[in-house]
């Protein structure tokens, strides 16, 4: 063969590898969201399963809902098993939980009976609510490793480090979590999911640092900027529970479509304009008559930077 022939074959090999990779690095994860609003259908509550791409192994990052997230994946024949519990048991990893408010966490504790041995992930001040508020012996019964006894332990508690990462056993996953603020004196947390070199940012709720009198979106702003930056961070799951007519002093730690306009305007800011390549998963938002339609055109009208906004289904998978 002739040097020539040699060489264009190393090109077209390498460029096929380099594509092949290419792919690999743009779908990075599997999300099936179980719950996406913030009440008051009890049934459709925060709650996301995240894999690796390829994976069967998922973390639960928050659970509002279970069960009925889990059957409506069944319906969009998004698993081979059609049977939610076992679902449940079988493809659940672990969970993360933002931060222990009902609808965040409801679907763990009333699908608790059901389910096997597992890690609930946390930082210290949300497994304190969870132990000493929900699974006792006077709200529920006792499924985790600590607490009232007597102590069942399926569920076993691992107290997070802010900005301290972890690997997630069984996947390729590692998850870092930040502190957000919510309603004082309760925190709430934002995890970092990374696969590899890709990255998913989910917030569980959270106020803006104008109005919390804070500065932890700005800290978290400033962690993630280089990964937007650099085309790892692939989505933003962020809240947004209010219309623009909510007074601040009704907000109780949550976000309007103009308080999160200007919060992700800083972060693009940050990210050298880059921010309209990261999907902007929008969720949490609370019913009431036309919320939803005002939510999402008040967001569109505000969308001066060219955002990629999008609005998660309950049961529709997502790819990132």
């Amino acid at each position: 063969m002739k040097l020539t022939q040699i060489l264009l074959a190393i090109i077209v090999l390498s460029t096929t590898v380099a594509k092949a990779q290419q792919i690999k690095n743009t779908n990075s994860f599997t999300v099936i969201p179980l719950g996406v609003k913030g009440g008051l259908d009890e049934s459709n509550l925060s709650s996301y399963l995240v894999a690796a791409k390829g994976s069967e192994q998922f973390i639960c990052l928050d659970a509002g809902t279970i069960n009925t997230g889990l059957q409506k994946a069944v319906q969009n024949k998004l698993f081979i098993e059609k049977n939610a519990e076992i679902i449940q048991k079988k493809y659940i990893n672990s969970y993360f939980i933002s931060h222990a408010h009902l609808d965040h966490t409801a679907g763990l504790i009333l699908n608790s009976p059901n389910d096997i041995a597992k890690n609930i992930y946390a930082l210290p001040s949300v497994i304190d609510v969870l132990k000493s508020s929900y699974f006792t012996w006077k709200s529920w019964a006792n499924f985790a490793n600590e607490g009232d006894k007597p102590i069942l332990n399926k569920y076993s508690y691992n107290y997070l480090s802010a900005d301290s990462t972890i690997a997630i056993p069984n996947t390729s996953l590692k998850v870092t979590p930040y502190i957000l603020s919510h309603v004082k004196p309760y925190e709430s947390t934002a995890f970092l999911v990374g696969n590899n070199n890709s990255f998913l940012l989910y917030l569980g709720d959270t106020g803006s640092d104008t109005v919390e009198n804070s500065n932890k979106l700005k800290t978290l702003w400033t962690v993630v900027a280089n990964k937007v930056i650099s085309g790892a961070l692939k989505a933003i799951f962020i809240e947004v529970s209010f219309d623009n007519s909510m007074p601040n002093k009704g907000l109780f730690g949550h976000l309007t479509p103009k308080l999160l306009m200007q919060e992700l305007g800083i972060l693009n800011e940050l990210s050298a304009g880059k921010l309209k390549n990261v999907k902007i998963v929008v969720t949490h938002m609370k019913p009431c008559e036309n919320c939803e339609p005002l939510i999402m055109e008040q967001l569109k009208n505000a969308n001066n930077l060219g955002l990629n906004i999008v609005y998660p289904k309950q049961g529709v998978a997502m790819i990132f």
